[in-house]
């Protein structure tokens, strides 16, 4: 191979393996957090957030190299039911105020498949932050029917224990552990 062929294929190969990953907007009307728990063992009542924002930093060729960054209002929470969402937004569980947030950071991802991973990042709600474990599966990445956009799927599942966000009222009578089940769409940005 002649020098100049040899260095320019170094060259590629260097740059392909140090690639950075990209970075995907949350598409806000196709992302959902619904959350359940067991409400006095009669019944298991469910919630929601959506039309919230946030960014994968993907990287395809190194997907432990990735990395997440969510964060929702916590007034924009659906409950189904007007009660409900003024109990859980009063000083018994959240004491919330417009601009209070929800906030999922990664802190590190453990490839477990070949679209499957643990993402491991800091929960932090209601003034509390918590190592949090999602079992995250890649459902789709590929051009986005719609608008041709390199686009990403994601669902993910974890529990958490409310007390530990100090939103603990009635446990355990009311359910302590709180099932999340996340859906993500993510467009890649210009």
């Amino acid at each position: 191979m002649k020098p100049t062929l040899l260095a320019a294929a170094l060259a590629i190969t260097a740059s392909a393996a140090f690639a950075e990953p990209e970075t995907y907007a949350l598409d806000p009307s196709h992302s959902q957090v619904v959350f359940s728990y067991n409400h006095l063992g009669f019944s298991t009542t469910y919630g929601m957030f959506s039309g919230f924002g946030g960014e994968i930093a993907f990287d395809a060729e190194d997907p432990a190299n990735s990395s997440v960054n969510v964060s929702m209002p916590i007034t924009s929470m659906l409950t189904g039911w007007e009660e409900r969402f003024a109990h859980f937004m009063s000083p018994d569980f959240f004491g919330a105020a417009d601009g209070d947030m929800v906030t999922f950071v990664s802190t590190g991802i453990d490839v477990t498949g070949d679209k499957t991973a643990n993402i491991t990042g800091d929960l932090t709600m209601n003034g509390v932050t918590k190592p949090v474990v999602l079992a995250t599966e890649l459902t789709q990445a590929a051009p986005h029917p719609m608008n041709g956009k390199a686009s990403l799927g994601f669902d993910a599942t974890a529990t958490v224990l409310r007390s530990d966000f100090n939103v603990g009222k009635y446990a355990p009578n009311v359910s302590d552990e709180v099932e999340i089940v996340i859906s993500l769409e993510a467009s890649k940005t210009e």
